[in-house]
Formats: structure tokens, sequence, C-alpha cells
């Protein structure tokens, strides 16, 4: 098995970052967590596990998890969030995987699950996400929000046999907790960028949103489930723009006055 770092960047996932570190059991001699200010007993978790633990401050996404990459033993690093562990599958393709190049990065299927049921079609239904580089050439940008990797230019993508499972919804309430703060970091993000927030971005998007996942995307497939994942999303879209445009508001007003 070739060499490779885990590290994973959290706060309050005391209920979840168990699951993920019992599963990546054997697979790595160095797992980093970068933890930033968990109330919930997370720390304590991570601690019996024996692995890495730094804490640190929140600079928003992209900075915070390009931090939290230098802090990695290895240079091949497996990304992961606290609620994404890996299936016995990707174990195995992992423990026998050799890299083939430092410009080659590696994608795993996501089996993203609503409370206890796996999503088959919709928004979460087709997902891939690359998790595997080499941080010599691969790193995050410095998004606040909606972060993304920097790829080298002629770097190949190959896809890996096996599944992330990604158990990110808690309860519902929490969910709509975790999409509204998204919403205020996609406004300020596209406040930031000078993009407006016309009637038609704050009337339609959501309907847009709601009808591409639950009817082009065959959400509707996946049951109550899907019906609810498609309009927690078109929720988080109309309060995107709200916000938005309050912001904008707000600035038109200071002008004025």
């Amino acid at each position: 098995m070739h060499p490779l770092s885990v590290v994973i960047v959290c706060k309050n996932e005391a209920d979840v970052i168990g699951s993920t570190l019992q599963s990546l059991q054997g697979l790595s001699d160095d797992i980093v967590i970068y933890d930033n200010g968990s109330t919930d007993g997370t720390q304590e978790l991570v601690r019996r596990f024996g692995v890495r633990l730094y804490e640190g401050s929140w600079e928003g996404f992209g900075k915070t998890k390009g931090k939290a990459l230098t802090l990695a033993r290895h240079d091949w690093v497996l990304f992961l969030d606290a609620d994404e562990a890996v299936d016995e599958e990707l174990k195995k393709t992992l423990q026998q995987w050799e890299p083939e190049s430092k410009t080659v990065v590696y994608e795993m299927a996501f089996k993203n699950f609503f409370k206890d049921k796996p999503l088959q079609f919709g928004e979460w239904g087709k997902d891939f996400h690359v998790r595997l580089f080499n941080r010599k050439t691969v790193q995050w940008d410095e998004a606040p929000v909606h972060e993304k990797l920097l790829l080298p230019a002629g770097a190949v993508i190959k896809r890996m046999k096996g599944c992330i499972l990604h158990r990110t919804l808690k309860s519902l309430d929490d969910y709509k907790r975790k999409m509204d703060h998204y919403a205020q970091l996609g406004a300020e993000k596209y406040y930031r960028q000078g993009k407006k927030a016309g009637w038609i971005k704050r009337k339609l998007s959501p309907f847009f949103s709601f009808f591409s996942n639950y009817i082009l995307k065959l959400g509707f497939l996946d049951g109550k489930e899907g019906y609810l994942s498609a309009k927690i999303t078109a929720r988080y879209t109309a309060l995107k723009y709200t916000k938005l445009e309050g912001m904008q508001r707000k600035k038109k007003e200071l002008r004025i006055s």
C-alpha cells in the first residue's frame, strides 16, 4: 500500500466522526483532524482513536482546508469531511492503490444518505468528487464557501472503485440550519463578486432548482426523501438571493443617505 495521509476538517461532529474514523482503520499511518472549536465532545472522541488532533481557527472553507492540508506528513492526501466514511470496497481499493503520476487525481462515487436512506436520484443521486491527490500539484482555492481544488494543467481524473458514505443529515431542522448558513455565505460571496439579485433570480431560480432536482433528475423516484431534499435545496436558493437582495438594498440606502 502506498503511503497516504487522511485529512479531515471538523467542528461539532461527535455523532458522525467516530464512524468515519472507524472506517479508516488500517488505511493510513497519518490521520489528521483539524478541529475549529468543537464544544460537543468531538475532540475527546478523536483522541480515543490515537490520530493527530490539531486545533485552529476558522478562516472560511478554502483557507481552512488549505491550512489543514499543510499538516499532512505524506504528499498524497485523502481529504474527507467528518461525515464521509469509506466503504469496504473503497478501502480495499485504496489499500491496493499505487499512484501513477503527480498530475493524476482520483475521484470517488458518493452515496448520499437522507437520514438512513441512500438517495439514488435527484441532486445527490449521481455524485462524484475528487478526494485523493498529490498536494505538491493540487491545492485548495481560498474561497470562503463552495471551495474548489485547483488542478494542474493536463490533470487526469481517474475514478476509484467503491464509495464514500456521506451522512450529512442529522435531522431536518439541523439540515435546514446548515443550508441557511450556506445561503448566507453564498450571498456574501455573490455580493463580493458584484452579482445581482433581480426579480427573476429571486422568484424563478428556486422553482427551477426544485424542478431540475425533483423532475428532470428523477428525484421523485426517491419518494418522500427525494421531495424533501429538492424542497430544501430550493429553499436554500431562494434564501441566498433574498439575502443578496437585502445586502444590495442596504448598500443603496447608505449611498442615498
